[in-house]
């Protein structure tokens, strides 16, 4: 049985403290010494397969143009406001050795030669799309091979030139493009110190004890250290993205932290009642171990089931926070005994002397009256609280997803600088050109028809000059759209291209042609996720459903907390659509524009804040439950349970939104999704969910919420030890 089992680890790491520790101390420094010495880069990836512009990438890459690569922009004008490229000689001459370096940087391909069209005269400049129509804005675009020919040298090669270009030019000197989407990576450490710090305050809080407040801390720092190194091994089999040790972070200290503080407040109510050290960790390993355990298979369970959406770098990332979660449950089960074990009586409060006999659950007589009085007008609070939280998920009905552009990036950085630039000088659509890739098939008649065709959408401002690779039979336009990347008339227009305009070309002709570039590419993977994001929920919702009815024997319990957690996360997804797309508040958490809900966005967080909502669910229940099968009472359980669990809870969950909201002032807006998302649905969870709803509901559910049919009883796994007969100190069990 799962808690005998517990029990004995418990024991066994109290006795042997120092024997669990150095192992851990032992791996953290092989994984992080691997990590560091052989890990693999991580990196960003879109591909997909099947996709229409990821055949269009396949076509370039077959052909060996350089369009199937990254790009970067190094967009300049001149420092004095009177000054152009058509008439500042100084400033072309600048201009020239500018783009001389930057083609001489490694691995660079080529590169747009501004001052050289200018040699043509200005209408030559412009008409090649170089130079802007007043003279202003020069453009260099930098060619580079994929992604994983680069590095992130690359990318400081690339700020290394135009720092020393700076230097005493004429010239102001931005950049942007697909390198520092690649390469570029937010502050390190900086969410993680904020989030700890927030921790560490509420745990002292919590127990007024430096060690008890340590103990959780360093359990979950030392799992985060494993768990996130990990990532660069793992990155050998697959391709782990660059934003995964983020993620993984954000969610590893959440639940790192929480697992930790259930474990040490169980211990310390033994400790408070007499109980030995070493029987006070296993008792308290056996029963909030258990939850612990449970808690963490469904959070791992919802994440992988990214696996489902079909698109590779999810499954890779879910993979990797999957692993931060694996490792934080391990930590919470042997390290934090270890530590206990070796803390001993240090951990509670001076002075708090041992309370001999039966030991009886903390019930909070402020939450046991508010539970109370729920429970006596339970219609009116559950239609309330329902009713609060579907108007708050309401906006979803608004919500669009997309890659938010440079323009969504902070004034100060380069990335927004050169964006606003080229923006102003060239049009909005210069900053996410659209490609046709054009498998010609013995027919190259067909791209000049093609290029009329594509030049003559409303959508499109301007058609470059085709490149035919006849000997591979493959053709490339490079069309720039009237609006910007994250537009929704972008995506139009590209829709337009593959219904409409590309098959009217291509009607009767072998040929085919496929819409790529990034803008696409982006819009594609929103498009798939949007498609495969109800398989997601159903496996989520089937699995985690299932693992409940065995954990707690019921048929309504599990569906009760589906449903109910379904309503917070729609309630974290109505505030997302507020704060990002309607601008709602968006200056509290320093985003400067409005910008569609990353694409991936919506389906992680489904995947990471179902696992996460069950965590209190599962805590909340198995004390609700506990007292069910000591009573038989429906009323007193849901009373005694809620109310014993109301202050470790609360603790737990303000732990965690402190931890997410951190992460909610960087400087990338997904990062900043994330946050708030997270933040806002364990908010939810941990006030009208546990607090208002499940009281109200299994009020109203009465004996009902504990029926199971006797056929599918037998069939089920049986995970509990009845009564605890077997564990040491039965009778004097306590609960958080």
């Amino acid at each position: 049985m799962m808690s005998q089992s517990l029990y004995r680890l418990g024991r066994t790491a109290a006795r042997r403290p120092w024997v669990i520790i150095a192992s851990w101390l032992v791996l953290t420094v092989v994984v992080v010494g691997a990590s560091s010495t052989f890990g693999h880069r991580l990196q960003d990836s879109m591909q997909v397969p099947g996709l229409d512009s990821q055949q269009a990438s396949e076509l370039m890459a077959a052909a060996g143009t350089g369009e199937a690569g990254l790009t970067a922009q190094v967009v300049v004008t001149p420092l004095d406001d009177d000054a152009t490229f058509f008439d500042s000689v100084e400033a072309r001459t600048a201009l020239a050795q500018l783009q001389t370096d930057a083609a001489a940087l490694p691995h660079v391909l080529g590169t747009t030669d501004p001052a050289g069209a200018l040699g043509s005269g200005p209408e030559a400049a412009v008409q090649d799309g170089v130079v802007s129509a007043d003279g202003r804005v020069a453009l260099i675009r930098l060619q580079y091979p994929l992604v994983e020919d680069l590095s992130a040298k690359d990318l400081s090669n690339l700020k290394a030139l135009g720092a020393e270009a700076e230097a005493g030019s004429p010239l102001r000197i931005e950049m942007g493009g697909d390198l520092f989407f690649a390469f570029e990576q937010p502050p390190a450490g900086l969410g993680e110190l904020i989030g700890l710090l927030a921790a560490a305050v509420i745990l002292f809080l919590a127990f007024g004890s430096l060690i008890a407040t340590a103990l959780p801390l360093g359990t979950a720092v030392l799992g985060l250290a494993v768990g996130v190194s990990s990532m660069s091994l793992i990155a050998h089999v697959i391709d782990i993205p660059t934003w995964a040790p983020v993620l993984g972070a954000m969610v590893g200290l959440g639940v790192g932290i929480d697992y930790a503080l259930f474990i040490v407040t169980r211990h310390r109510d033994y400790l408070a009642h007499g109980v030995p050290v070493e029987e006070s960790v296993g008792l308290a390993l056996a029963k909030a171990g258990k939850p612990v355990v449970v808690a963490g298979g469904i959070v791992m369970v919802a994440i992988l089931g990214l696996a489902v959406a079909g698109v590779p770098f999810m499954t890779a990332g879910g993979i990797a926070i999957s692993v931060v979660v694996l490792v934080m449950v391990c930590a919470s089960v042997t390290l934090l005994p270890a530590a206990l074990g070796l803390a001993g009586h240090r951990i509670n409060r001076r002075g708090r002397r041992p309370e001999r006999g039966n030991i009886v659950a903390p019930v909070s007589p402020g939450w046991s009256r508010w539970i109370r009085h729920v429970a006596r007008n339970p219609v009116p609070y559950a239609v309330g609280a329902t009713l609060f939280l579907l108007a708050l998920a309401a906006p979803v009905a608004a919500l669009r997803v997309g890659i938010p552009d440079d323009g969504a990036l902070p004034e100060r950085r380069t990335e927004r600088q050169a964006y606003d630039l080229v923006a102003q000088g060239f049009g909005p659509g210069s900053n996410g050109p659209v490609v046709v890739a054009v498998d010609i098939a013995g027919d190259p008649a067909v791209v000049e028809p093609l290029v009329e065709a594509v030049r003559a959408d409303p959508g499109i401002a301007s058609v470059g000059a085709p490149e035919v690779h006849a000997e591979i039979g493959v053709a490339v336009v490079v069309a720039i759209p009237t609006t910007g990347p994250q537009d929704a008339a972008t995506h139009e227009t590209v829709e337009r291209l593959r219904a409409d305009v590309l098959p009217g070309v291509l009607a009767g002709s072998p040929a085919r042609a496929h819409v790529g570039g990034q803008t696409a590419n982006f819009a594609d993977v929103g498009a798939r996720v949007n498609d495969r994001l109800p398989v997601l929920i159903a496996a989520v919702l089937a699995m985690s459903f299932i693992l409940l009815m065995v954990v707690f024997r019921s048929v309504l319990v599990p569906l009760k907390a589906v449903v109910l957690n379904l309503l917070s996360i729609g309630a974290a997804y109505g505030v997302m659509v507020m704060v990002f797309q309607w601008g709602w508040a968006a200056g509290l958490i320093g985003l400067e524009s409005t910008v569609p809900i990353v694409s991936f966005i919506p389906m992680f967080m489904f995947a990471i804040l179902f696992g996460l909502s069950m965590d209190y669910e599962v805590f909340l229940l198995s004390r609700v439950r506990e007292e069910y099968l000591a009573t038989g009472d429906n009323h007193t359980s849901i009373v005694t349970g809620i109310a014993s669990t109301g202050r470790v809870i609360t603790s737990a969950a303000l732990i965690m939104i402190s931890v997410f909201l951190a992460f909610v002032f960087g400087p990338d807006p997904a990062t900043k999704m994330f946050g708030l998302g997270l933040a806002t649905a364990i908010l939810v969870d941990a006030t009208l969910v546990r607090m208002v709803l499940v009281p109200a509901t299994m009020t109203l559910l009465g004996n009902a919420n504990w029926w199971l049919p006797g056929w599918l009883d037998r069939r089920l796994p049986d995970l509990h030890d009845d009564a605890d007969a077997d564990d040491p100190a039965s009778d004097q069990l306590v609960t958080t």
